[in-house]
């Protein structure tokens, strides 16, 4: 049974910072993909940002949506199976929870696993 755990949310300042983290434990073989979506009130979840790990089809790397590029940046601690969101300069409309989302190969074969969510509030 995998289970990802989501920390570092809360409240801040306009202009502000703050650092998701997202630990998986579990029997895990591969994983293929380390991501945070967000979603706002009465808006749709939507990704934003996506840490692949590479392979044939997919380039190892990181991807943002343009909404947070030059601001946000995802990173991955492999041997603890984590992924981080560092976000700066952040803004009222990154208002948000946030969920982390792997794509992985573990005891029940290929799928993804989400995060319980944590509440992201910029706010003055």
């Amino acid at each position: 049974q995998v289970q990802l755990v989501e920390s570092g949310g809360g409240l801040v300042q306009p202009g502000g910072s703050l650092r998701l983290s997202c630990a998986a434990s579990g029997t895990i073989f591969v994983i293929y993909s380390m991501s945070w979506y967000r979603q706002a009130p009465g808006k749709q979840r939507e990704l934003v940002a996506v840490h692949n790990t590479g392979g044939t089809a997919v380039p190892r790397g990181a991807n943002y949506a343009d909404s947070v590029k030059g601001r946000f940046t995802i990173s991955r601690d492999n041997a603890e199976n984590t992924v981080y969101l560092q976000m700066n300069s952040l803004k009222p409309e990154d208002t948000a929870i946030y969920y982390c989302n792997v794509h992985l190969r573990g005891l029940m074969g290929v799928g993804e696993h989400w995060g319980q969510g944590t509440q992201v509030t910029v706010s003055s």
